[in-house]
């Protein structure tokens, strides 16, 4: 997909500064840079960073509010969603913190060259939560191809003590997904469409209550 025509779709989805478009030119310049060594970008993807990554985690920013106060992208990875979010929450001058958790100590690396470069209120916590013990103290977490949705349940119900919402990125098995969950957690939640993929959704959980065995 031409490169210029991913750029004008962004921008028709969003109304969005300059500034900011400059900030995702850096972004998506660093990614190419470092993907050869740290392979952040699948290759299948990496001519559409703009639609695939950009405009689809740029929508997210709808479901956060200035109440949130503090959000933690679990398994950032190559910063998708947080860096992208974290660039509109700048943009719309929304005074939140984001948190990027991410066990790989060279990504880790890339993520802190990434945030420095584009002067965001970001911060990069290397943990591999699912060997450690780790409090989230976090009201707001976000995860896209961090692990299934039951471990995610699992994980925040066991560290998170006063979460707000869970947003998660999911695929067209989004739905055998939840009716697997189902068995063993109660949930309270909307499902919102994707505008990058007909067989994508955001859901945004508020409430998870595990069922008794």
């Amino acid at each position: 997909m031409d490169r210029k025509y991913q750029i004008e779709k962004f921008c028709s989805y969003n109304s969005v500064s300059r500034e900011t478009i400059e900030s995702l030119e850096i972004y998506e310049n660093m990614l190419l840079y470092e993907n050869k060594k740290l392979n952040l970008v699948g290759k299948s993807t990496i001519k559409d960073i703009w639609i695939r990554h950009f405009l689809d985690r740029y929508q997210v920013i709808d479901l956060i509010e200035e109440s949130d106060k503090r959000i933690m992208d679990l398994g950032s990875g190559a910063g998708f969603p947080g860096i992208v979010v974290a660039l509109g929450i700048k943009e719309k001058k929304i005074p939140l913190k984001i948190n990027l958790l991410e066990k790989s100590r060279k990504k880790t690396v890339f993520l802190k060259k990434v945030i420095s470069k584009l002067n965001i209120n970001v911060e990069v916590i290397n943990v591999d939560v699912m060997q450690k013990s780790f409090e989230l103290r976090e009201n707001v977490f976000m995860a896209r191809a961090f692990k299934p949705l039951q471990i995610i349940l699992e994980l925040i119900h066991n560290n998170a003590k006063n979460w707000k919402k869970i947003l998660i990125f999911q695929g067209k098995t989004w739905e055998d997904e939840l009716l697997r969950v189902s068995k063993t957690w109660d949930i309270k939640y909307k499902q919102r469409q994707s505008i990058t993929s007909n067989d994508s959704v955001i859901l945004e959980i508020k409430e998870i209550k595990k069922k008794i065995e």
